[in-house]
C-alpha cells in the first residue's frame, strides 16, 4: 500500500463572475480590497495597487514593501501591454569575499553550493535592493486614476489591526520558525513568547502586532514611492541594514529605478501571449510554447500525448535557460511569491507577481520600518564564471512569469502564480489548455497538471491516469506527487478572463490554497 498520498477529498472552488471586472489573489481579503476599488470607479491598475499592498500585510511571508515584482499591464483602449520591472539589484558594495563556498548544498530553494553561514539565503547579507514599491508606484503614476494614499489606506488599516493568527498563519510561521527565531524583531512579531501563535477554539482569532509596518505604510502614502529610495524611509532602511552588517546602502536605494518595458509578445494559435521580458521565466515560456505549437489536440481536455508534448518542450526550454540565463536550481521548500490578477469593466488587465523569494525572505524584519526584507541575493549562483553568478550591482535571473493573453486585438485572459521554478510550468499548461485545447476557464483551473522544472524528471499529479504517466515516461523519468496545501508540489496559479462571446468577466484562484479567492468588482 502506498502511504505517500494522504488526501481523500475532491476539492472544487467556484470562480467569480461579474460585469464590472474581477480581482483574483492568493488571499481573498486582499481581493476584496481590490474589488471594492473597482466598485468605487477605479481601474485595473488602481485595484492592483490596493490589492498588492493589502496582500503584503495579510500574507507577509509571501511579499511586501521589502520585496520585488513584475507587473504586466494591458491598456484596452490602446491595445498595448507594458511590463514594469521591479526586480531586485545586488548592492554596489557587495563583497564576494563575504560569500565563501564551504562544500555541500544549500538547504533552501535552490541547489546552489552552500555558502558560509547561509549568508546568501538569510540574514542581512542576503538582502538586495527592493524594487516592489518603485514598480507599483511607477505603474500607478502612468496609468492609475485614484489617489495614491486612498489605495494604500486599506493596507494601513489591516496593518494597524494586526496579522490574524488563523491556522494558515500558524502553519506558515511554524514552517519557518527555526530561522525566524534568529532575528530579534522578527521573533518578537511572529513568535511572541517564543512560540508559534495559535487560535483557540471558541474564542476570537488573535491578531499579532506588526511592529512599525503601519507607520511605514502611512509614510509611503503621504510622501510617495520615492521616499523608500531617497527620503526618510530610505535613511531608516540604510541605518538598520548597516547596523545588521549588510551591504545595502542609501546609495543603492537612491540609484534604484524601476523599468517600464515592452512586453515579450508572441503569437500562439489564434492568440497573442504577452510575457515579462529579460531575466524572468518569460523567455522560457516563449521557447517551450513554440516547441509544441500545433501539436496539442483541441478536445476540450488534455490527452496523454498533450502532457508528453508539454513535458518534452519544457525540458528543452529549461536546458536552454540553464545554459544561457542561469545555473541549475531545484525548488524544494515553500517560496514566498504571490500573484494577483485584475480585469476591470473596460477590459484593462493587470497580471502582477510579487515576492520576497524564500518564505519570509531574508527572515529579517528591520526594526525601524517593520519591513520584512527580501533575500534576493539567493537568486544568484554563488559560483563564479556562471551565466547568473553573484556580483555587485547586478539583476539576477528570477522565476516570475506573469502573462496577459489577447485575441483579435481584444483582452482575453491573464495568469500567473507562485511556486518558484514551478510557476512557468503551470502558467504554460493553463495557457495551452485555454488556447489549444479550448477548455472552459473553470475547468482549466481544476485540471490536474504535471510539473517539469529542470531536474530531468517530471512530477505527475496523482489524479492523472496511468496513460499520462506512461506517455511522459517514454521521454524521461516520472514520479507521482499530490496537489496539497503544503508542501508546494505544484505551482499555485490565479487568473482572470473576459468571455470573448458574452463579454462577462471571470476570476479563478488557486484551488488548493484555502485562503485564495476571486471577487467580482
Amino acid at each position: 500500500m502506498d502511504t505517500n498520498f494522504y488526501q481523500n477529498w475532491h476539492v472544487r472552488k467556484p470562480i467569480a463572475r461579474g460585469s464590472n471586472g474581477v480581482v483574483a489573489s492568493h488571499h481573498k481579503a486582499a481581493a476584496e480590497v481590490g474589488a471594492a476599488v473597482l466598485r468605487e470607479g477605479g481601474n485595473a491598475i488602481d485595484a492592483a495597487v490596493a490589492t498588492s499592498f493589502a496582500v503584503s500585510v495579510v500574507e507577509p511571508w509571501m511579499s511586501g514593501v521589502g520585496g520585488c515584482g513584475f507587473m504586466m499591464v494591458y491598456l484596452a483602449k490602446e491595445n498595448k501591454v507594458r511590463c514594469f520591472n521591479g526586480g531586485v539589484v545586488s548592492p554596489k558594495a557587495l563583497d564576494l569575499g563575504d560569500y565563501p563556498l564551504i562544500g555541500g548544498e544549500s538547504g533552501d530553494l535552490f541547489s546552489w553550493p552552500a555558502v558560509l553561514e547561509d549568508r546568501n539565503v538569510q540574514g542581512y547579507h542576503s538582502v538586495a535592493t527592493p524594487g516592489y514599491v518603485d514598480a507599483v508606484g511607477l505603474a500607478w503614476e502612468r496609468y492609475g486614476s485614484k489617489g495614491w494614499s486612498d489605495l494604500l489606506a486599506p493596507a494601513i488599516e489591516l496593518a494597524e489591526r494586526g496579522l490574524p493568527a488563523n491556522w494558515a498563519t500558524s502553519l506558515n510561521i511554524a514552517s519557518a520558525a527555526r530561522d525566524l527565531v534568529k532575528y530579534p524583531t522578527t521573533r518578537d512579531i511572529y513568535l511572541p513568547d517564543g512560540f508559534v501563535p495559535m487560535a483557540t477554539g471558541g474564542r476570537p482569532i488573535p491578531h499579532l502586532p506588526m511592529g512599525n509596518l503601519a507607520r511605514t505604510l502611512k509614510r509611503l502614502a503621504e510622501a510617495g514611492r520615492r521616499d523608500l529610495y531617497e527620503g526618510q524611509l530610505a535613511e531608516l532602511i540604510a541605518a538598520d541594514m548597516k547596523a545588521g552588517g549588510g551591504s545595502l546602502s542609501l546609495d543603492d536605494l537612491a540609484s534604484y529605478k524601476a523599468l517600464e518595458l515592452d512586453a515579450l509578445s508572441f503569437q500562439h494559435g489564434d492568440a497573442m501571449v504577452h510575457g515579462a521580458p529579460g531575466l524572468t521565466a518569460g523567455p522560457t515560456l516563449q521557447d517551450s510554447m513554440g516547441q509544441f505549437a500545433g501539436q496539442i489536440s483541441r478536445t476540450g481536455e488534455p490527452a496523454a500525448g498533450d502532457y508528453a508534448a508539454w513535458t518534452t518542450a519544457m525540458k528543452q526550454a529549461f536546458d536552454t535557460r540553464f545554459a544561457t540565463m542561469g545555473g541549475v536550481d531545484e525548488t524544494r521548500d515553500p517560496t514566498s511569491t504571490t500573484h494577483l490578477t485584475v480585469i476591470d469593466g473596460e477590459g484593462n488587465i493587470v497580471s502582477f507577481t510579487q515576492t520576497l523569494l524564500s518564505a519570509f525572505g531574508s527572515k529579517v524584519v528591520l526594526p525601524e520600518t517593520g519591513l520584512m526584507m527580501n533575500n534576493g541575493i539567493f537568486w544568484f549562483d554563488p559560483r563564479p564564471g556562471q551565466p547568473n553568478s553573484l556580483g555587485a550591482n547586478k539583476r539576477p535571473l528570477s522565476n516570475m512569469c506573469p502573462v496577459i493573453v489577447t485575441a483579435d486585438d481584444e483582452p482575453w485572459f491573464a495568469l500567473g502564480g507562485s511556486g518558484g521554478r514551478k510557476i512557468m510550468s503551470a502558467v504554460m499548461q493553463i495557457t495551452s489548455m485555454l488556447i489549444d485545447c479550448g477548455m472552459d476557464f473553470e475547468a482549466a483551473f481544476h485540471q490536474p497538471r504535471i510539473d517539469y522544472s529542470g531536474d530531468d524528471r517530471a512530477a505527475v499529479d496523482t489524479r492523472l491516469g496511468d496513460d499520462v504517466e506512461a506517455a511522459i515516461a517514454a521521454h524521461m523519468p516520472t514520479h507521482r506527487e499530490e496537489q496539497t496545501i503544503l508542501p508546494n508540489n505544484f505551482a499555485k496559479p490565479n487568473g482572470v478572463m473576459r468571455d470573448r462571446e458574452t463579454g462577462e468577466f471571470y476570476g479563478a484562484a488557486d484551488v488548493m490554497n484555502p485562503v485564495a479567492g476571486a471577487v467580482a468588482g
